[in-house]
């Protein structure tokens, strides 16, 4: 179902940010960011299966990850269209994936890096107690 007060004269949807979107947090006017789309999900409150605060949680914030997480149903995704009102606005589908991307690197890379260096350490000390090991039986005055 298409929601008309949703697109411009021209048919074009309409674009929101994420400074929008974040005015819209309560009960009054809900809405959420699911894949770079915005959805009006006031009316919906009161429907929603896991409860009205669930989505109030959510409310004027990207909820992708928790919508996710949660793993709706086909039939819960097409009734998001009824509730569609627009598109994030590029500027911040890039500054968000940007984000992601940093966010992913630190993760990666932070944990490795330590429990190597902790084995490397083990590794270095043991060589060296069997260095001094084998020396003092090889060398020592008989």
């Amino acid at each position: 179902m298409e929601n008309d007060s949703s697109k411009s004269r021209e048919g074009v949807p309409k674009v929101f940010g994420l400074k929008e979107v974040s005015k819209h947090s309560s009960s009054d006017s809900s809405w959420i960011v699911i894949q770079d789309n915005v959805y009006d999900v006031t009316k919906f409150l009161n429907k929603h299966p896991g409860g009205e605060d669930v989505l109030l949680e959510q409310a004027g914030m990207d909820a992708t990850e928790s919508f996710h997480i949660v793993g709706h149903s086909m039939d819960a995704q097409e009734m998001m269209e009824e509730y569609w009102i627009g598109e994030l606005s590029e500027e911040d589908k890039k500054s968000k994936k940007d984000a992601e991307s940093t966010k992913a690197c630190a993760t990666s890379s932070n944990l490795p890096d330590q429990h190597t260096s902790w084995q490397t350490w083990v590794v270095v000390v043991g060589m060296v107690c069997m260095t001094f090991i084998f020396c003092w039986y090889k060398y020592r005055p008989m």
